[in-house]
Order: structure tokens, then sequence, then C-alpha cells
């Protein structure tokens, strides 16, 4: 199996240059995100710029808008072990499970595969003298960040995410906030691990 590399600047060159203003890790703007259920036929989601910047922190503003790159070990969700699934901040659209979450060593959020194909789309990103593939959510084209062949798997890929371009959905709440669907993915090890570490954001 291929391993990603572990130097922190040659990874943060490899992710991307651009690095988002905060210096500490900025935690999800959780309390401007509304929590009734998702309904990707009548979820709705600003798309104005002002009632954007309104819902994000200016580091998820930055990272998701403006494609900038969040500092590694010093993001909310690189080191979370918690079951449920990652989704994105600005449409709530389901984008990754921690099922298939991995220490890749970078110090950002890295996955062996989207929840879906059709959640992710990926698009040639030739900035910062390099050719990366970068990734964006489907539904509200937000940045996330890139995909690399250095991973786990069949397919040997690496999905290296900002958390800020995420929210986190722990499995103990996954059903009231309607995503039932997604949780078939999950065992009864998985439900032991939620009950006895409950989940702190």
């Amino acid at each position: 199996m291929r391993t990603p590399a572990l130097i922190p600047l040659l990874v943060t060159l490899a992710f991307g240059a651009t690095a988002a203003p905060s210096k500490k890790a900025t935690p999800p703007k959780e309390e401007s995100v509304k929590t009734e259920k998702y309904n990707p036929e009548t979820c709705a989601f600003p798309k104005d710029d002002a009632e954007l910047r309104k819902l994000l922190s200016p580091e998820q503003y930055e990272i998701t808008k403006r494609n900038a790159t969040e500092a590694p070990f010093r993001n909310t969700y690189w080191n979370n072990h918690h079951p449920g699934i990652y989704v994105d901040v600005i449409s709530k659209e389901p984008l990754f499970s921690s099922k298939d979450k991995f220490d890749s060593g970078t110090g950002w959020p890295s996955f062996s595969k989207p929840i879906n194909k059709g959640t992710v789309k990926e698009k040639k990103d030739i900035s910062h003298g390099m050719v990366r593939t970068e990734v964006r959510s489907s539904r509200a084209d937000s940045h996330l960040g890139h995909v690399f062949d250095d991973g786990p798997g069949e397919d040997g890929l690496r999905y290296c995410i900002n958390s800020g371009s995420l929210r986190f959905v722990p499995l103990e709440k996954m059903e009231a906030e309607g995503y039932e669907d997604w949780l078939k993915d999950f065992n009864e090890k998985d439900w032991a691990e939620a009950k006895k570490n409950p989940y702190k954001p």
C-alpha cells in the first residue's frame, strides 16, 4: 500500500499553499446550522454571498468559496474517530462516512471514498504550479479539498478534505437529523462505541 507524505511542509505544498486566515482551528459554526431533518428534495441553502457569510465562519467561507486550505493538525475533524457522517457545511448533503475515514498522517480528515459517488465532483486544479484534482460538493459547489492516488482500499485513493467544509453528524443523531438512510452502514460495534464515548463538539 502506498503511503502519503508525512512531512507537514511537503504535505501542505501537495494539498494547497493557500492558507485560510485563521491560525487556530475554527470550530464549525454549529449554532448557525439549522437542525431540521435533512431532505434533499426540500432542503434549501443560501446562495447569496451575504447570506453565506452569515451562515459560515470567516474560515469556512474562505475554504468553501475561495479554495483556501486550513492548517494541518489544527482543524476540527482530523483526529475525530467517532462514528457518523460528514455533510456539506452549506447544503447538509452527505459527503463522507466515518467508516471510510483513515489516519493518513497528513493532519487533515482523509477518506478512501465519498459516501456516494454523486455527492462530490472533481475538477482539474493547476494552481500553485502543480497539477492536482480538486474535489467539490455537488449541490453547493463547496471547495472540499483534493484527491490523491496514495490511499488505501481497492481504488487507492485519498480524499484529503478541509474540516471547515464539513459538519459532522454523530451516529446517535443521524436519525433525528434525517440521515436514517445511511444508518444501515453502521453495526452494533459502532453503536457501542458511540454509547461508550459520547461525541463532544
